[in-house]
């Protein structure tokens, strides 16, 4: 399973990768294996506000639809537009041109409480 090390993550399944201000966040690998084909993102919180775990989106897949949680307290920026033509970049390339939202960080003080690679590997193992 392909876990980055670079990246941090969360025990909802979502990885952000945190370049100054600035968080890419997106699903894991092992999230979009156990959905199965994605098949639509709808993310409508873009320039909202919000907090730690609140819903910033859902993914549907062919047997079922999960809610996206915040890993860190943000503004949503910006939404991969790419996804809305083809959802099935999150299987093709979750860490890559698979991700979804770019928030700025609200609370630096949270990124502290995500998940490294190591943590990430021994939740998934369970």
């Amino acid at each position: 399973m392909n876990i980055p090390s670079e990246l941090k993550y969360t025990k909802d399944h979502e990885w952000i990768k945190i370049e100054d201000n600035i968080a890419t966040i997106g699903i894991t690998a092992f999230a979009q294996s156990e959905l199965g084909d994605i098949v639509y993102v709808d993310v409508d919180t873009l320039d909202e506000s919000l907090d730690l775990e609140e819903v910033f989106g859902s993914v549907e897949a062919v047997k079922t639809v999960s809610d996206l949680f915040m890993p860190l307290a943000g503004e949503v920026t910006e939404f991969n537009e790419a996804l809305e033509d083809e959802p099935e970049l999150v299987n093709k390339d979750p860490y890559g041109k698979g991700w979804m939202i770019k928030i700025t960080i609200s609370d630096a003080s949270q990124i502290d409480n995500l998940l490294d690679a190591t943590a990430y590997q021994e939740l998934i193992k369970g």
